[in-house]
């Protein structure tokens, strides 16, 4: 049986939708934990607002549709947000890990936004793309912040483990 376009463009905005709920469940967790890396949680908390304005880019496309975001796929997502967020907690080196996971999901993020661009292109449906357009070009100003804090993070990860203190967060 065949698929329209349309339904994948939906399908597309769903799960886009669901991976930025995703995203938040990750960065709010980390937020909460940070304590010694001011540049790390001032970058989340920049991007914590850059992926509301996201998420309602999103919401806004499939109500144009007369669709919704997918209860089932965010509820998912967003358990598997707070245990992402929570595996790295226990770890000594967890700011490390975080950081290297938050590199690896903006560029998944990257990927999703440039494949829906060219979704809502088959599709016919350009009434967003400017918007989600703006999405990617979020995701990779904060993919690249994040590439640019994996040397000072490691330096200072490196420089509170010498010194005796906790560096975990």
């Amino acid at each position: 049986m065949a698929i329209d376009t349309r339904e994948i463009y939906v399908t597309a905005l769903k799960n886009t939708h669901a991976i930025e709920m995703q995203a938040l469940q990750i960065m709010e967790r980390q937020i909460e934990r940070l304590k010694n890396y001011p540049e790390m949680e001032q970058a989340l908390r920049r991007h914590v607002d850059e992926t509301h304005g996201q998420r309602d880019r999103l919401e806004e496309a499939l109500q144009s549709l007369g669709d919704s975001p997918s209860t089932i796929k965010e509820g998912f997502l967003g358990f598997v947000g707070n245990m992402m967020a929570l595996g790295h907690t226990p770890a000594q080196d967890e700011i490390l890990k975080n950081t290297y996971a938050n590199h690896a999901f903006e560029n998944f993020e990257i990927a999703a936004y440039e494949s829906l661009l060219v979704i809502a292109d088959a599709a016919g449906q350009s009434g967003h793309t400017t918007g989600f357009q703006q999405s990617l070009k979020e995701e990779q100003g904060m993919a690249q912040k994040v590439r640019e804090l994996v040397g000072p993070t490691t330096r200072r990860y490196i420089e509170l483990t010498t010194a005796g203190e906790k560096a975990d967060r």
